[in-house]
């Protein structure tokens, strides 16, 4: 467990500094009568707790670009639910994440990480279909409601830069996209869209 933790550090201490450098966060608003994620309040502004919103029982309803970056436009739809549980009095929460749809089903778990230091989030993802826990994590932060985080990774062969944004952060609902972008981050493909509804606490 220790070695396993110590890669986590270094993981996140070295996304963490490059994208501070190439991604600044913005200071994009959240919709109106979107209730923040819990941590952008004075009080915490540390960003220890942005993910508290996540803790609990949620339905949700996915849409999967089929082909990204290939220049597609079919999408499959998913229908399933998400647990998330809060550990390390919320330094931390674990989500398992169980979708099924035409295409066929899709389990994963995410892990969110905290980093007291740089005061950002980093976030691990794992597919039940290869057990992989994917590296490096996406790094970021929230601000007036809106999450961004990012990283670089090789898609089909190439290096590409992916982003994930949480927006539209209420008592029951969230939204939620993961995009690529094969330009640097000029332009972004959303390939992933889930919307969120809260079953309960």
């Amino acid at each position: 467990m220790k070695s396993l933790q110590h890669v986590f550090s270094l993981c996140v201490l070295a996304t963490a500094s490059w994208f501070v450098f190439y991604f600044p966060a913005r200071g994009a608003t959240a919709s109106d009568g979107a209730k923040p994620a819990a941590g952008n309040d004075a009080a915490q502004a540390d960003g220890k707790h942005d993910f508290d919103y996540e803790i609990g029982t949620w339905k949700i309803h996915l849409k999967k670009r089929l082909h990204p970056l290939a220049g597609s436009d079919q999408w499959a739809d998913y229908e399933g639910t998400s647990v998330t549980r809060k550990m390390w009095d919320g330094a931390a929460n674990l989500e398992e994440f169980n979708t099924e749809g035409a295409s066929g089903r899709m389990e994963g778990l995410t892990l969110r990480l905290y980093n007291p230091e740089s005061h950002q989030l980093s976030i691990f993802w794992a597919n039940k279909k290869d057990g992989i826990l994917g590296m490096p994590a996406m790094t970021g932060q929230f601000k007036n409601g809106r999450g961004e985080f990012y990283d670089q990774e090789v898609f089909e062969g190439r290096t590409i830069f992916v982003r994930f944004i949480w927006s539209d952060i209420r008592a029951n609902s969230a939204h939620f996209e993961q995009s690529f972008s094969a330009d640097g981050g000029k332009t972004w493909e959303v390939n992933w869209i889930t919307d969120q509804t809260r079953v309960k606490p």
